[in-house]
């Protein structure tokens, strides 16, 4: 099982299905569902699409990629699928995220801001 979950870490973004993570786990589809849900408390599927989404929300707040190329590059084929899926998990929507956790620049400190405006005694 810890095989598997290590394949889906790794390879988050890439189309992953249960014959190839069972295969890695040397057990049988069915047997490989069973075990990864009372192992992990989530099934197979819902664990990739959980760290699909905690990889998207990383990218929508470093990078200026738009909604659409974060949903393709973490490996969701429909930005519909993609946005309800995020919903799901997060509780809104992308670029509610997004907007709600953009930081604004920091402001000056004061200390530099008067070493910087202080008259110069040089001259």
């Amino acid at each position: 099982m810890l095989r598997a979950r290590d394949a889906m870490d790794r390879a988050y973004a890439d189309p992953l299905d249960i014959p190839t993570l069972a295969k890695i786990a040397h057990v049988s589809p069915a047997h490989f569902i069973r075990t990864f849900r009372a192992t992990f408390g989530e099934t197979p599927h819902r664990y990739l699409q959980r760290r699909r989404v905690e990889r998207a929300m990383y990218l929508l707040l470093h990078t200026g990629q738009d909604v659409t190329e974060v949903c393709h590059g973490v490996g969701f084929g429909s930005l519909g699928t993609f946005s309800r899926t995020f919903r799901q998990i997060v509780g809104e929507s992308p670029s509610d995220y997004r907007k709600r956790r953009t930081v604004p620049a920091a402001p000056v400190p004061g200390c530099f801001t008067k070493a910087w405006t202080r008259p110069s005694s040089f001259g």
